[in-house]
């Protein structure tokens, strides 16, 4: 599994990216957790609001700073 937190190394885009290494320990998973601060990356997924959540290339948040619990749901 990836996951990928995109954002602009904002407080925000940090707490989600805290929230997913989390997650990924509390469901006790294999999974590699990304940040990404580049915004020319950050616009080829076409995202326009972050920070943002990516599992597996997919898109599951944007604009929300989710809770460890809540991205535990996308995984």
């Amino acid at each position: 599994m990836n996951i990928k937190v995109l954002g602009g190394g904002c407080k925000s885009c940090e707490k989600l990216l805290e929230a997913a290494k989390e997650a990924v320990a509390n469901k006790g998973i294999e999974a590699e957790v990304e940040y990404i601060t580049d915004m020319e990356k950050i616009m080829g997924y076409g995202v326009m609001s972050m920070p943002a959540l990516l599992v597996d290339e997919k898109v599951v948040s944007a604009g929300k700073v989710l809770k460890a619990k809540e991205v535990e749901k996308f995984l």
